[in-house]
């Protein structure tokens, strides 16, 4: 079996059209959507990334903030900047470039961000209404792997799946979204047991560590789907957390990194600035 390729490329145009039509609207009504983006510190991966979502807001017609800050940059000066933003109304979303610098406290400048305006969807507020329902903005990522999956016409009813990892951002999430789907949910992590036999139960795998090559090839169950959220930079090259080539031999459909997950986050996150701006009209 060769896996079919889970193209976030290609969905995450189709996502951004969508979102640029919903901006076309929300501008003939006078309201013109904004991103405020803080970026603490000068690390190249999170300047690449500010970069990136800046091109991509302005692709689809959302303005864009940029407020970069010195890495010395206190904690109770980047929350008085956070306020001034929560306060403005001219702006709908606010995004804070994670990591911050180890002397500011993330989850204190994380929930700073008003819920309605936290297009990250990190805030406890939006992860409560994920968990209970119905969902307000929802993490990028998570929702970028559900909207690809679903537009790929991958029914998660009644399947068996593993997401590997428990992070706030990703596997958490990633685990209320499947089961929101009616899929069977098992969370891994560093302390589970027999991590190989757990994957190869599963009809779907979601790996999201941040460890190269983590998912073996071998542990793939056949027809499995194969959703990679792993980045990881090895000899130059990004590559993920599962063994692209071993488990495609096995899966049913994969996606690659790059050209999966990625283009799908973004889409989101313009997808949750639109959602923000309507809802503040």
């Amino acid at each position: 079996m060769t896996a079919r390729i889970l193209d976030g490329r290609a969905v995450g145009r189709e996502v951004l059209a969508e979102v640029a039509e919903r901006v076309r609207a929300l501008r003939a009504r006078g309201v013109a959507p904004r991103l405020a983006v803080v970026l603490v510190g000068d690390d190249p991966a999170s300047a690449v990334y500010v970069r990136n979502k800046g091109r991509r807001a302005a692709e689809v017609g959302i303005d864009t903030v940029d407020l970069r800050l010195p890495a010395e940059t206190t904690e109770a000066d980047l929350l008085g900047r956070i306020g001034e933003l929560a306060g403005d109304p001219s702006v709908h979303g606010i995004l804070v470039q994670l990591p911050l610098p180890a002397h500011v406290d993330p989850q204190r400048v994380l929930r700073a961000i008003p819920p309605e305006k936290d297009v990250d969807g990190f805030h406890p507020q939006n992860m409560g209404q994920l968990v209970l329902g119905p969902p307000a903005l929802v993490p990028c990522t998570p929702a970028g792997c559900m909207i690809l999956l679903d537009r790929t016409g991958i029914d998660l009813a009644g399947k068996r799946a593993v997401v590997v990892g428990r992070s706030n951002i990703v596997g958490k999430p990633m685990a209320h979204l499947l089961l929101a789907a009616d899929a069977t949910v098992t969370i891994a992590h560093s302390r589970t047991r027999d991590l190989p036999s757990l994957v190869r139960e599963a009809d779907v795998v979601v790996a999201a560590v941040g460890r190269p090559g983590l998912v073996k090839g071998a542990w793939i169950r056949e027809g499995a789907v194969v959703v990679d959220v792993g980045i990881n930079r090895v000899d130059g090259k990004l590559v993920g957390d599962v063994e692209f080539a071993a488990a495609a031999e096995r899966a049913a459909w994969i996606t690659p990194v790059p050209g999966g997950v990625g283009p799908m986050t973004i889409a989101c996150l313009m997808r949750n600035v639109a959602a923000a701006a309507e809802a503040a009209v």
